[in-house]
C-alpha cells in the first residue's frame, strides 16, 4: 500500500518511524457531467478573474480571504516555518479507555506501519504496551495543512489510527431530541427488546452495497446495448404508525420468518394489519325459538290484512290460547280471569265442551 505521510511515533523519549497508510477506500461510482444533447462532457476549468486565463495546476497557489475580500497569499514555505511540534511527528499526549472516546469524533482511519528494520522494536514494544493495558492513546498530528487529533489503537498486530474531530467541532444534540414528552410502556419495551433479540448479531463481512451493485449492472448492460427491466418499486409502507404494539409485534414475526423460525406456543395471535383495520360491526341478533304468545301477535298482526273468515279462525285461536293459559295459573290477577271470562263466552258460542272447560 502506497504511504500518504512520513514522520514518527513520539512516545515519550522513544521515537518510532512509520509510514501513514489510508485503511479505506471508496467503493461509490463516480459520475461525469455531460451535455445531454449531444453527449460532450462538461469540465470545470480553473481561469483567472483578472485577465481570464486558464492556469495549471502549478500556477495556482492558496490565500486568506480578509473580511474585507482582500487576497493574503500564504506559500508552502510560510507554513513550513510555523513553530509546529506535529508537523512530522503522531505525538502521543495521553493513554485512555476506549469508551472514553465519543463515536461522534470519528474520521478517517489509517494505518501505522513500521518504517524499515529499526523501527520494528520500539513499534511492537508500544503495540504490545496497547494490548495490555486495553487503552488507547490520544495523540496530535500535522497533515493536509492542518494540526488533527488522532486515536491510537490495535488492529491485529497493526496499530491502527483513527482521525478525531476536535471536541469543539461537535454539535450539541440538544435540538434533535423530540420537542414532546413521550413516555414509552414496559410492555412496548418488551417487544421492543424481543425484536432485538431476534433481529441478533450479523458478520460484519456479510453486508454489501446493493445499491452500487445494482448501479454496476445497470452500467454493463447500457453498456451491452441493453435496457434493463425495471423492477417494480416496493409499496412504501403507509403514514404514520397509529399502533406502535402492534407494528412491534409484526416486526417480530417478520423478523422470525425471515430466520425460518416457526412460531411456537405462547406466542403473541397474528396481528391484523393497521391499514386493514374497521370498525367492528355489531352482531346479529339470535333467532329465539317462537313461543305462543308471539305467534299470536304474529297471527293478529297478520289478521289486519287478512279477510273477515280468516280475522274469525284467528280470534278462535287466540281465545284458545287464553284459555289454556288461565286453566294452568289458578293464582292470576283479575285481568287474567276477566281474559279467562271473555274467552268463555266466546268459547261457548262456538262449542259446549270448551265451556264446560273453562268452567
Amino acid at each position: 500500500m502506497r504511504s500518504i505521510w512520513n514522520g514518527a511515533i513520539s512516545f515519550g523519549l522513544v521515537s518510532i518511524p512509520i509510514k501513514l497508510v489510508n485503511a479505506t477506500e471508496s467503493h461509490s461510482i463516480s459520475f461525469r457531467q455531460i451535455h445531454t444533447a449531444d453527449g460532450g462532457r462538461v469540465r470545470y476549468r480553473k481561469v483567472c478573474e483578472l485577465d481570464g486565463e486558464e492556469l495549471s495546476t502549478e500556477e495556482i497557489g492558496k490565500a486568506y480571504e480578509d473580511a474585507d475580500g482582500s487576497m493574503i497569499p500564504i506559500t508552502d514555505a510560510d507554513l513550513a516555518s510555523l513553530p509546529l511540534p506535529t508537523a512530522k511527528t503522531i505525538e502521543i499526549v495521553a493513554f485512555v479507555p476506549a469508551d472514553t472516546i465519543d463515536p461522534l469524533q470519528m474520521d478517517a482511519a489509517y494505518y501505522l506501519s513500521a518504517n524499515g528494520v529499526p523501527a520494528a522494536k520500539p513499534y511492537t514494544l508500544l503495540r504490545e504496551a496497547l494490548k495490555r493495558s486495553q487503552k488507547v492513546a490520544i495523540a496530535k498530528y500535522a497533515l493536509r495543512g492542518r494540526e488533527r487529533l488522532g486515536m491510537l489503537r490495535v488492529v491485529d498486530d497493526v496499530i491502527a489510527m483513527h482521525g478525531l474531530l476536535w471536541p469543539d467541532e461537535i454539535r450539541a444534540a440538544e435540538d434533535a431530541a423530540p420537542e414532546t414528552d413521550v413516555s414509552v410502556r414496559e410492555a412496548e419495551l418488551d417487544l421492543a427488546d424481543a425484536l432485538m433479540d431476534t433481529l441478533g448479531e450479523v458478520d460484519m463481512s456479510t453486508l454489501h452495497d446493493d445499491y452500487r451493485a445494482a448501479v454496476e449492472e445497470l452500467i454493463a448492460a447500457k453498456a451491452d446495448g441493453v435496457l434493463p427491466q425495471a423492477e417494480e418499486a416496493h409499496a412504501a409502507k403507509g403514514g404514520k404508525v397509529i399502533d406502535l404494539m402492534a407494528a412491534l409485534e409484526s416486526s417480530v414475526k417478520a423478523a422470525k420468518a425471515a430466520r425460518g423460525e416457526g412460531e411456537e406456543e405462547g406466542e403473541v395471535a397474528e396481528v391484523t394489519e393497521l391499514s386493514s383495520r374497521k370498525p367492528r360491526k355489531a352482531a346479529p341478533a339470535k333467532k329465539t325459538a317462537a313461543k305462543p304468545t308471539t305467534k299470536t301477535a304474529a297471527a293478529k298482526k297478520a289478521s289486519q290484512t287478512k279477510t273477515p273468515q280468516a280475522k274469525k279462525s284467528t280470534a278462535t285461536k287466540t281465545t284458545a290460547a287464553a284459555k289454556k293459559s288461565a286453566a294452568s295459573s289458578p293464582k292470576s290477577t283479575g285481568a287474567k280471569k276477566s281474559t279467562a271470562t271473555t274467552a268463555k263466552k266466546t268459547a261457548a258460542k262456538k262449542t259446549a265442551p270448551r265451556k264446560r272447560a273453562s268452567a
